[in-house]
């Protein structure tokens, strides 16, 4: 599953990331290191939602998706407010 210039790759060779633990660019790594879900890392990583590339400002986008408080949108205020 590893590729070049993946978002997991990219984030492996950051020396910041690298400097606070990211050990390498495999799937297992980075879901240990960002303590993400399989389900999350479906969501940012998988072809089937963006086809064979991705850009930086989608992978972005994704990422930031997975922050909470986030998101701005009417779905994200909405959440937020039934989530308390």
């Amino acid at each position: 599953m590893r590729c070049d210039n993946s978002p997991i790759s990219v984030a492996a060779e950051d020396p910041v990331l690298r400097h606070d633990g990211l050990k390498d660019d495999t799937y297992g790594e980075a879901k240990r290191f960002f303590a993400l879900t399989d389900y999350q890392l479906h969501n940012v990583l998988c072809y089937c939602h963006f086809g064979s590339t991705m850009t930086a400002e989608g992978a972005a986008q994704r990422v930031r998706a997975l922050i909470p408080g986030s998101s701005s949108g009417v779905f994200a205020r909405a959440w937020r407010a039934l989530a308390g």
